[in-house]
């Protein structure tokens, strides 16, 4: 069973809050979100109360991908401010007892770059082997089958070189060549040049893909019938093939103890990786963050799905972490239900009920904070902003534009933040156009209206997460489950002095249960609508859960 240590790592069994920096909040007028605006609004994320945030990236980039196609790892793109900027906000942040994280791009850069601008002029010079470069086939086709996630061959063919480059991604973002150690070492300069301004951690994009397979074999097709890759849609191509040769690779997982050395020259700091498109998440997630030479944590695709979520999605997720992970040691993955990259659970999950939404908001919250990981919230979630519809003409997201006919992208979770009903915008800027629409519907839900009512999903997530961060059994205890139904979801959180008993009504209806008699009455709990002793006899006691209902009990040692 799981102890609770007074030395446990800061970041074991925290609350991390995604901020989507273009969305978050405008100090300037310039209709996108900045650093500036983070700093402003650091009063409001500490009250929540979290752990850490996490920035997205905010260095110099061309904006083709909204930077994560970074020109100057080292430079504050002027959009977002300067670095002067950056150091005030990471020191008012710490004065608040707040961890910064920021994103860092490691898999591939820009085509502006000026690594890439000189790895292209020919094959000589210095950094000619600083991208991954192939030759062409025989009749000039591309070197072999691998797609990019944002649709065609992951290859392009670049005329001064007379020769085709890998992009994983978009083809203005070439990807780098893991294998030469001078691009390791560099990106290593990077790192400790962020770590030396005072960030707290690294949220590693993609950080699966960093190595291929030197071989370039072609990927084999997937056959009819096996399950696809970790929050790829069936739609799009590159879920046609097992990418078995162009990610994932066992070398990428070695290459991590770089990373680690570096931060551990900083104490405190951690890494966060994300886990993309992967065959057996569960597994290579863990497989990335075991042992003390590999990442601290990261997170994959789990509890993002947009299938319906069920006892048993939530309960096998949480067994296979404990059936991978090891006993007594400083591993934990990151959970989340939402990010910049997938709609809002809000939407995902809708119920057919309008009049249940309450409910069901307070559900999504508690029941992720109920869960063993450490937990991240996407900005809004604790305001229940939900995914915005956005017309093909307005979108913004490279990857909706190219699969507009079935995907509409990534813009509907990134609209802005509402911070003030009576405002433009909600609040989010004083420019006449943002750089992507708000959404209308989310005057209601502007902090200023939730501040002003008692009974707001806005002062819940407070109160939930104010009380998770006093049980010791959420930040650090074992994951058992007890019942897996169709509708209810019952598991025990433990840690040697603390025993929690979670149950969750996943139904639109009513549901009942029976809790033992060696638990008191809820110590949490919404829509339980009675609590009576049973004639069996021996002290049980009958709970009836409304719709998305839940209940805490702490057992009576």
């Amino acid at each position: 069973m799981s102890n609770q240590k007074p030395d446990r790592a800061w970041w074991y069994g925290c609350v991390i809050y995604e901020i989507y920096i273009r969305s978050f909040y405008d100090s300037n007028g310039d209709g996108v979100g900045d650093i500036q605006g983070i700093t402003k609004k650091l009063d409001y994320l500490a009250s929540l109360p979290i752990d850490a945030i996490w920035i997205t990236p905010f260095f110099k980039s061309p904006m083709k991908d909204f930077g994560y196609d970074i020109s100057d790892y080292y430079a504050v793109d002027p959009l977002f401010g300067e670095i002067e900027d950056f150091e005030e906000m990471i020191e008012k942040a710490h004065a608040l007892n707040l961890k910064v994280i920021i994103d860092q791009v490691w898999s591939h850069t820009s085509d502006t770059h000026s690594w890439f601008v000189e790895s292209q002029s020919d094959r000589d010079n210095p950094k000619a082997d600083w991208y991954v470069w192939s030759d062409a086939k025989a009749d000039g086709s591309p070197p072999n089958n691998w797609l990019s996630v944002f649709g065609g061959t992951a290859w392009e063919w670049n005329e001064s070189r007379q020769q085709y480059y890998l992009h994983n991604f978009l083809k203005c973002q070439p990807d780098l060549n893991w294998h030469n150690l001078n691009v390791v070492r560099e990106i290593m300069k990077v790192a400790e040049f962020w770590l030396e301004k005072g960030v707290d951690g690294f949220r590693l994009d993609v950080c699966n893909y960093y190595m291929h397979d030197p071989s370039k074999l072609d990927n084999p097709s997937r056959t009819e019938g096996m399950p696809i890759q970790d929050g790829v849609s069936p739609l799009n191509p590159y879920s046609n093939f097992i990418n078995l040769h162009n990610i994932n690779q066992v070398q990428n997982i070695k290459s991590l103890r770089r990373i680690r050395k570096v931060l551990n020259k900083y104490p405190g700091t951690i890494s966060l990786g994300e886990i993309a498109a992967a065959e057996d998440p569960m597994r290579q997630t863990v497989e990335y963050i075991r042992g003390d030479k590999r990442l601290h944590t990261a997170y994959n695709s789990s509890l993002l799905v947009n299938e319906k979520l069920t006892p048993e999605l939530v309960a096998s997720a949480q067994e296979e972490l404990s059936l991978h992970l090891e006993d007594d040691e400083e591993e934990m993955i990151c959970l989340t239900m939402s990010t910049h990259d997938f709609p809002r659970a809000r939407s995902r999950w809708q119920p057919q009920n309008p009049e249940t939404i309450p409910a069901f908001e307070k559900w999504l919250v508690t029941l992720l904070a109920c869960l063993r990981g450490i937990i991240c919230f996407y900005q809004g979630e604790e305001l229940g902003l939900t995914e915005t519809e956005i017309s093909q003409e307005d979108m913004q997201d490279p990857l909706g534009i190219n699969f507009h006919s079935y995907f509409a992208g990534r813009d509907g979770c990134r609209t802005p933040m509402p911070w003030e009903t009576e405002k433009a915008n909600w609040g989010f800027t004083d420019a006449v156009t943002p750089w992507i629409r708000v959404d209308e519907n989310f005057n209601s839900l502007a902090v200023d209206v939730q501040e002003e009512k008692p009974d707001s999903l806005l002062h819940y997530f407070r109160k939930m997460l104010r009380w998770r961060n006093r049980q010791p059994a959420m930040k650090y205890g074992d994951f058992d489950p007890i019942e897996v139904g169709r509708d209810v979801l019952s598991f025990i959180r433990k840690v040697r002095d603390q025993r929690l008993l979670c149950v969750f009504n996943f139904a639109e209806e009513t549901q009942a249960y029976l809790v033992s008699c060696r638990y008191g009455k809820p110590v949490m709990s919404s829509g339980v609508t009675s609590f009576e002793v049973t004639n069996l006899g021996n002290g049980d006691r009958t709970i009836e859960m409304e719709a998305f209902g839940f209940a805490i009990f702490e057992r009576e040692f």
